[in-house]
Formats: C-alpha cells, sequence, structure tokens
C-alpha cells in the first residue's frame, strides 16, 4: 500500500464529515469560548492513542497468534460493515451519545476519532510492512491533520454543505469504502491460498 492510499484509507475510516454533527452536539453545552481549545485538547488525545497503537498493536498481534492473512480479511469484513452503515445507515437509530457538562477523551476523542474501526486499519498496515512504520506515521499524522481540520471548523462546514451535503459527502466515502473493503479482503484470501486465486 502507498503512502497516498493509506492516507485516504485512514481518513475514509475516520469519517470526520460523518463525525462533524456529533461533535457539534457533543459540545453545545461547553462554553463557546472554551470550544476550540476543548476541540484541539480532544484532537490530541486521540493523536496520542492513534501513535501508540500503530506501535504497540504489533505484539499484541504476536501474543494472540493472529496471522496477516487472518488480520486482512478480518480488515475488509469490518471496513465492509462500517462502509455500509455509512452508505445505509440504520433510521432510528444513532451512535450519539449524551454528553453532560464537557466532554474528556470520551466520546470525541475516542472513539470518534481513534474509534476501533483506525486501530484495526494501523494493526493490518504494521502487520503486512511492520519496516514501513515511518510510512505509516506519516499517513496516520496526514489523516489526522485533515480530520482535525474538518472538526475545528465543524460549525462553518455545516452551513456551507447543510445537512444534506454532509451525508452525500459520507454516502460517497462509503462507497469509495467498500471497494477497497472488498479488495482487502481478496488479498487476505490470495495471500493465504499461496496467490492462487
Amino acid at each position: 500500500m502507498t503512502l497516498a492510499s493509506a492516507i485516504v484509507l485512514l481518513f475514509l475510516v475516520i469519517d470526520p464529515f460523518g463525525n462533524v454533527p456529533f461533535f457539534v452536539a457533543a459540545l453545545k453545552d461547553v462554553d463557546p469560548s472554551r470550544r476550540n481549545r476543548v476541540i484541539i485538547r480532544e484532537l490530541l488525545i486521540a493523536y496520542a492513542v492513534m501513535v501508540a497503537f500503530l506501535f504497540f498493536g504489533q505484539p499484541l498481534l504476536r501474543v494472540l497468534g493472529i496471522s496477516g492473512p487472518a488480520l486482512t480479511i478480518a480488515g475488509g469484513m469490518i471496513l465492509f460493515l462500517i462502509a455500509l452503515r455509512m452508505v445505509f445507515p440504520i433510521r432510528g437509530r444513532t451512535t450519539q451519545e449524551d454528553i453532560e457538562g464537557e466532554p474528556f477523551i470520551v466520546p470525541l476523542a475516542i472513539p470518534y476519532v481513534a474509534g476501533p474501526s483506525v486501530l484495526a486499519v494501523e494493526l493490518l498496515l504494521m502487520s503486512e510492512e511492520p519496516r514501513r512504520w515511518p510510512v505509516w506515521l506519516i499517513a496516520v499524522s496526514v489523516a489526522w491533520a485533515a480530520t482535525s481540520i474538518v472538526v475545528l471548523f465543524g460549525n462553518a462546514v455545516t452551513e456551507r454543505l447543510g445537512s444534506r451535503g454532509l451525508i452525500a459527502i459520507e454516502r460517497l466515502m462509503g462507497m469509495i469504502l467498500v471497494a477497497i473493503a472488498i479488495q482487502m479482503f481478496l488479498t487476505g484470501l490470495d495471500t493465504y491460498f499461496g496467490g492462487g486465486l
């Protein structure tokens, strides 16, 4: 996987446009003068978690005895389910949490930014090519930075695009993620069967 494709994959999985309404709702009771500081704090916490998992996730895989093809197939399946939820959201249900006061770590940093799907992608990247960790670190950093820009200007993004615009972008990102997930699944099967597919 190239640096560019890793950045795109991580950005799609984080789904910042889909998270903007959640950030806006979670911060509605926070003093407007503190909102940006809270967002920056939560983004930095999320970044620290993502970087830590990038380096310590691989030893966890070795302890659990999970092979590379198994992780690739599982990652493809997880991404496919996430993509389906983005393209076909369940009506009447929401992942938004009720928050009283100022949010801290949960749910903004975890799981809105550093969610299980992002950590799974990091595991996948490091398991396939651990020696390229500088490339994966750059990918994580760039995807996080792009997410931070979208989230920090959440109100402006919402006003510019409107709810329908945000939904349309999320659907498009979900469709791209479906194709990536299927490719990951096929790659895992191909590796497992020794390139016979």
